[in-house]
């Protein structure tokens, strides 16, 4: 075999190893989990402290240490987008449950109930979407 052809073969090679290897890594980042994102967006009564907001939002990272179908929480909006009605929308929260049962599980339990009593005396209205694959 020539250095040539041994030079183009080795390129044909290496040029075969990198687009195998970012296919590999595109495949990566196109993961679709199978846990339950709950994903809450909200506006504030009228006359609600900032202390009372954040009460609120702290239970929701509280939540992610006494129930255990919760994996993750995000507390903290950066940007918000449009309106509920004439309200402005505030705030967002989301929460990461292990599955759809769990989610379910969530739903009426005591922990969820704790929280409602700093949450929901704050609450103007909120609108909820539970996303999965």
């Amino acid at each position: 075999m020539t250095q040539n052809r041994m030079v183009r073969n080795f390129c044909v090679l290496i040029a075969g190893a990198i687009v195998f290897g970012a296919g590999m890594l595109v495949g990566q980042g196109n993961k679709q989990p199978h846990s339950v994102m709950h994903v809450v967006t909200l506006y504030w009564k009228e006359g609600i402290t900032e202390v009372q907001k954040q009460a609120a939002l702290n239970g929701v990272a509280e939540m992610a240490h006494k129930y255990p179908g919760i994996k993750n929480v995000w507390i903290k909006s950066f940007r918000v987008q449009n309106n509920i009605g004439e309200h402005r929308i505030e705030n967002a929260f989301a929460m990461e449950f292990e599955s759809r049962e769990a989610l379910d599980k969530y739903s009426g339990s005591a922990v969820q109930k704790e929280w409602y009593k700093a949450y929901l005396p704050a609450r103007g209205e909120s609108r909820t979407f539970d996303i999965t694959n």
